[in-house]
């Protein structure tokens, strides 16, 4: 059965791939924090934080690049804060492992390896996104 798509919009296997890559590793994180008894209430914060943080650093960066590339206007403050704020995200996250004696060494690969992959999918659903709706309006 073959599925109509207008040029340019990626694959429904693609874009189910990349939504289910960010449900997983989402999911993944939270669970680990909501299960993990060794870690203060405060700490599970600071984790919650950073995912989201990241998540929304990570998806304005992606915006920002794109609008670059397609000659939309990007202020270069912009560009240069959604830089800052993914590197931040991603500088703090590291920190917050490194600096965790609560966690064990696989917990902390199990938290940086969710958080890696929740990032980089939330990216790439942005870009199914935003690649679906201009094939779209093309048409």
């Amino acid at each position: 059965m073959k599925i109509d798509r207008k040029d340019g919009e990626p694959t429904p296997a693609f874009k189910g791939a990349s939504l289910a890559a960010l449900i997983i590793g989402v999911s993944a994180y939270l669970i680990g924090l909501f299960n993990a008894t060794a870690m203060e209430l405060n700490e599970k914060g600071y984790y919650f934080a950073i995912l989201i943080f990241g998540l929304y650093a990570s998806v304005s960066l992606q915006k920002a690049v794109r609008d670059k590339d397609e000659g939309i206007p990007v202020t270069n403050i912009y560009y240069g804060i959604s830089w800052f704020a993914l590197i931040i995200a991603i500088f703090l996250m590291g920190i917050g492992l490194y600096n965790a004696g609560s966690i064990i060494l696989s917990e902390k690969g199990f938290y940086g390896m969710a958080f890696v992959l929740s990032i980089f999918a939330a990216i790439t659903v942005q870009k199914n996104v935003r690649d679906t709706q201009k094939a779209r309006e093309r048409d």
